[in-house]
């Protein structure tokens, strides 16, 4: 069991360092209950992955909102505090990611066995929406890191890709995506790719 978590951690170390972020610490004092639930929320993703429950590629999506949630606390801390309006929009945040984490541990047996979750075949598979989703969300840390890409533009982006997230799980809920479905999410995410090109194409020429 120990090894498995070590490889989890270590797995877990290599995909923050590939998406250029470390794992959700405290930032300050201000909010360190919010901190704390994200540390807490870090290590589910770890014993998801341990356990085999969590995929490494759905652990990759949960990290990146984790790490959308820790830069809007940034953000909202730059003035040196955060409003109890912040305060209460960074716990919801976190709540509904501690619920999808929940659900993905509670609702899948153990990755790679023949007739599960995670099994490739298995009907409530979508790999290549994940990824699709996963190249998303890099190329908007792309476009904030080139500044082509504004933070207040950031957020509606990243608030679009929750709802087709969402979506996407009530899709799974049965354990079944069906073709219909399939469709509608790979529609959702071709708009929200063509707004997140477009606005790094525009801000190139204006650049």
């Amino acid at each position: 069991m120990k090894s498995k978590l070590l490889t989890a951690s270590l797995l877990a170390s290599a995909m923050f360092a590939g998406l250029g972020v470390a794992p959700a610490m405290a930032q300050t004092t201000y909010t360190p209950g919010i901190d704390q639930t994200q540390a807490a929320i870090s290590t589910r993703i770890q014993e998801g992955l341990a356990s085999g429950r969590i995929t490494p590629s759905e652990a990759q999506a949960l990290y990146r909102r984790d790490r959308e949630i820790q830069m809007r606390e940034n953000q909202f801390k730059a003035n040196g505090d955060a409003s109890p309006q912040e305060r209460q929009q960074l716990r919801a945040d976190l709540s509904f990611l501690s619920a999808e984490v929940e659900r993905l541990i509670a609702n899948r047996d153990v990755v790679g066995q023949p007739g599960y979750p995670g099994y490739p075949g298995y009907p409530g598979n979508t790999p290549g929406i994940d990824n699709r989703q996963i190249n998303i969300g890099e190329r908007i840390d792309e476009g904030v890191r080139t500044g082509r890409i504004t933070r207040r533009e950031a957020d509606r982006l990243y608030s679009r890709e929750r709802r087709i997230a969402r979506h996407e799980a009530a899709f799974k809920s049965d354990g079944v995506v069906t073709q219909q479905e399939r469709r509608q999410l790979r529609s959702e995410l071709t708009a929200l790719r063509q707004e997140v090109e477009r606005m790094m194409h525009n801000r190139r020429e204006r650049g």
